[in-house]
């Protein structure tokens, strides 16, 4: 048993985050009325892994199934259409971008944050959902995000820390400086979407810098720019279009910080050791 923790621990991540979201979707379809129209979630699910297949076909890269999923279902959960075509093209938009956006073999947005912020953009049909969480809902999801910490023995994992405690910092001093019971900056901060950008968006290993301390200069940046887009200029969705505006400075922050470029699947202690091992290694994936 110990054993096979141990290697479900060393495996790819993303089962883990296909778990928890494909909980919360279809949780929140059967019982939180979160708003989803299945057709939506059927035709950006399809989308996403044609999309995906075609890219990896084209760039000449493993085609990887799970990328699109987790994508799929994190624009499952947080955009609102009623357009079936749209929910499509947010998929189209979302995979195509890794394939597309690139700099140094690099996609620079998150998929499904770059998807999200060009359709409230350039339509008025779409939206994003902060949804009727409830408290209990809030906490399991709460948990189940620490258990995506823990299970990864927290790699990766400093750009998601970062941003929640700048960002609890500055909603903290700003009821300091109005005089606002802490109470308020907590009901801020127990927001189901919120939870899901800290660790299913902005923790996107594919899309933050290459270093520890450079992801942790950047989770301070996203919520610096998200607190002021949300309560100073009064914009709703603040850290989702932080996202996107301060994902550019990725390249930046790797060109004076390096560190090694992340990979999926790390297996240390099963490295190749014949040629014919090392030839068998599938190519990268996106």
């Amino acid at each position: 048993m110990h054993t096979l923790f141990r290697n479900y621990r060393a495996s790819d991540p993303r089962y883990y985050q296909i778990a928890v979201l494909t909980c919360l979707v279809t949780y929140g379809i059967a019982v939180l009325d979160f708003g989803i129209h299945w057709y939506n979630a059927i035709a950006i699910a399809v989308t996403a892994q044609a999309v995906q297949f075609t890219g990896s076909r084209i760039s000449g890269t493993a085609f990887d199934a799970r990328s699109a999923l987790v994508t799929s279902l994190s624009l499952t959960l947080l955009l609102r259409t009623d357009s079936i075509a749209l929910a499509a093209a947010a998929a189209l938009i979302a995979i195509g971008s890794k394939f597309v956006v690139r700099i140094n073999n690099k996609h620079i947005f998150n998929p499904a944050n770059f998807a999200i912020v060009s359709l409230v953009i350039l339509t008025d049909d779409a939206w994003v959902s902060t949804g009727q969480w409830g408290s209990a809902t809030i906490g399991a999801l709460a948990l189940a995000c620490l258990g995506f910490i823990v299970l990864t023995r927290a790699k990766r994992a400093e750009t998601t820390i970062s941003f929640l405690v700048a960002f609890a910092a500055l909603l903290l001093l700003r009821s300091w400086w109005l005089s606002d019971p802490l109470v308020i900056a907590l009901h801020h901060l127990q927001n189901g979407a919120l939870l899901i950008f800290s660790f299913f968006m902005i923790s996107d290993p594919k899309t933050t810098p290459n270093s520890a301390d450079g992801r942790i200069i950047y989770g301070i940046f996203v919520a610096t720019v998200a607190f002021a887009i949300q309560f100073i200029w009064y914009e709703p969705n603040g850290p989702i279009l932080a996202l996107i505006l301060a994902s550019p400075l990725v390249p930046v922050i790797d060109a004076f910080r390096a560190g090694p470029a992340y990979r999926w699947i790390e297996r240390p202690h099963s490295k190749p050791t014949t040629p014919i091992e090392r030839m068998s290694k599938p190519k990268g994936a996106f």
